[in-house]
């Protein structure tokens, strides 16, 4: 608005400044025709003009101001036999050093009726010049003697100053215009900043670096921050409650079984059936434990739990001497439960420990809106029917090789519950097997 509106004052001021020196020049202009009229005589049907005018600028050479007295004369020609043209009957002595005949000047002004005013611009020798003309009537006796009175004035010092004029403004209404714009940019970065202290809380909050919004808000984004903190709390208390009721009943399942177990007269059908429902209930609970895809999830930090799962593998399989080949690039974070990924990477990482021969490689590079996560080993690999079947719904994958077992279905169902993607295929690297896990932020 700045930017259209300031520039159309400019030109609405210039225009209305230009027009009210005009109107003063023609008024300056009729006053000095008047002069002229003044100590004008009509004698004898001749024009009387004294030697020197009141008006010393009539008097002196090239001044810039120059008068002359016309009278309307009828011109003999073959085409416009009776046409009338303008005769100069007195030029003042300002207007008689300059290098132009009467010719020139009759020719480009038309006659007027008496009482008629006219004021334009003309080209005298090249230069801009106003005019200005009034025709009157002077009375002898029974006759009339009209004439017209021509005031001009150089155009030079009226565009000069038009120029000056039009520079200052525009100088001004820039100067102004930085000015206001930067009162507007202050004043702007001033009344948006609630919203981008909003904008770092919860980029803090799904980074993981805070719990909730904790700056004073003003009353317009307040009642919707204490919502937000409110859905925060409330559903870290519900997943909470969630878990706690889970591991209790799970603690109330396994104490039967293990009494069933127990038992000396279980029959080995009975016995696989028991071992069957308690491998369901570790899997199930582990599926049901997952905080699963949530918008609100706190973001995790992937380095110090890939280095604590790293640390413990280690030493489970310290005597087989395998080497891990870690990369990490741009401090990744996790969108999701902390206990979740510890439960991808570690079945993953543990199924690439038993199937690799010397090497594991763990990659995980977070991108601009997605989080990228790579195992791979040196072992046999996985075979395509296998790989196949691994992916689609409902089959289990215990019954698989060594090293690809039942830790797989809980990774397939962690990353349905994420909404991510989980591609198997060969390590070009390595030459074994490599789960690639893609985490779309969809924010």
């Amino acid at each position: 608005m700045v930017i259209i509106i300031l520039p159309t004052i400019a030109f609405i001021i210039m225009n209305s400044f230009e027009k009210h020196m005009m109107r003063s020049i023609e008024n300056e202009l009729s006053a000095y025709s008047y002069s002229i009229l003044a100590v004008a005589e009509v004698e004898q049907s001749n024009l009387v003009m004294p030697e020197v005018l009141i008006e010393n600028q009539f008097n002196v050479s090239d001044s810039g101001l120059y008068a002359f007295i016309s009278a309307p004369v009828k011109h003999k020609s073959k085409t416009t036999p009776g046409a009338l043209r303008n005769a100069i009957l007195w030029r003042s002595q300002s207007l008689l050093t300059m290098d132009i005949v009467d010719e020139q000047l009759s020719i480009k002004l038309v006659p007027l009726v008496t009482g008629a005013k006219s004021f334009f611009s003309l080209e005298i020798n090249g230069s801009p010049h106003f005019i200005y003309s009034y025709a009157v009537s002077f009375s002898e006796g029974s006759d009339n003697f009209p004439i017209t009175v021509h005031i001009i004035r150089d155009k030079q010092t009226f565009s000069q100053l038009i120029s000056n004029f039009k520079r200052q403004l525009w100088l001004g209404l820039a100067v102004l215009m930085v000015i206001i714009l930067l009162l507007q940019l202050v004043w702007l970065m001033w009344t948006l900043k609630p919203l981008s202290t909003l904008e770092h809380e919860i980029k803090a909050v799904e980074q993981g670096r805070a719990e909730k919004l904790t700056s004073l808000y003003p009353i317009e984004l307040a009642k919707l921050t204490t919502q937000l903190n409110q859905l925060l709390i409330t559903e870290q208390k519900q997943r909470q409650r969630y878990r706690n009721a889970l591991s209790d009943l799970a603690h109330s399942l396994k104490t039967p079984l293990a009494v069933l177990q127990a038992q000396r007269d279980i029959s080995a059908v009975n016995q696989e059936q028991i071992n069957r429902i308690n491998a369901t209930i570790e899997h199930q609970l582990k599926r049901a434990q997952s905080a699963g895809h949530s918008s609100w999830l706190l973001g995790i930090d992937i380095k110090p739990v890939v280095d604590k799962l790293l640390n413990t593998l280690a030493k489970i399989y310290q005597s087989e001497q395998k080497q891990l080949m870690l990369n990490l690039t741009d401090y990744p974070t996790f969108k999701g439960d902390e206990a979740d990924l510890l439960e991808l990477l570690g079945n993953l990482l543990d199924n690439a420990y038993k199937a690799a021969k010397s090497t594991i490689m763990l990659t995980i590079s977070q991108q601009e809106k997605a989080l990228i996560m790579c195992i791979e080993d040196d072992g046999i690999g996985i075979k395509q029917q296998q790989i196949t079947q691994i992916l689609e719904r409902g089959v289990r994958a215990d019954t698989y090789e060594a090293g690809h077992g039942v830790g797989l279905a809980i990774v397939r169902d962690l990353m349905a519950s994420y909404q991510g993607e989980m591609h198997i295929g060969t390590s070009a690297a390595l030459g074994g097997a490599k789960f690639t896990l893609s985490f779309t932020d969809k924010t």
